[in-house]
């Protein structure tokens, strides 16, 4: 199958796919006499990985990994449970980061009155620097 077939099979772009050739994290296709590429259906399954992993939030590097570890029928789920945990707990400190975050802008947009005065808490806690 052609590369606008692969995209309206695995929702990518055929951009998207071609970078996922160069940055080698799908096995690459045949090629016909006049260069055009040939996918089968091993691409689709590597594309629906690496679409479904990005998903949630695993690098093109882990990605690689994981159409690997989804093509090999010798894996272990304890390898592929693994990952997953560890991008867990990833997205959890992002979390937790991002609570923080919040938490200061809360509290700047609680102290600034908003006015037509130049006087502005955010400025001044902001001109303090760093409180860590």
């Amino acid at each position: 199958m052609n590369i606008s077939e692969v995209a309206k099979r695995t929702g990518l772009t055929a951009k998207s796919i071609r970078l996922y050739e160069d940055k080698q994290l799908i096995s690459l296709p045949e090629r016909e006499g006049n260069g055009y590429r040939v996918y089968g259906e091993h691409h689709i399954e590597e594309l629906r990985v690496i679409a479904r992993a990005k998903g949630v939030g695993f690098t093109l590097d882990e990605c690689r990994e994981l159409v690997l570890i989804s093509m090999n029928e010798q894996r272990m789920s304890a390898e592929v449970k693994k990952k997953a945990t560890e991008k867990l707990d990833e997205v959890r400190k992002k979390i937790l980061e991002l609570h923080t975050i919040e938490s200061q802008l809360i509290d700047w947009i609680s102290l600034c009155p908003g006015d037509e005065n130049s006087t502005c808490p955010i400025v001044d806690d902001l001109k303090k620097g760093c409180t860590r």
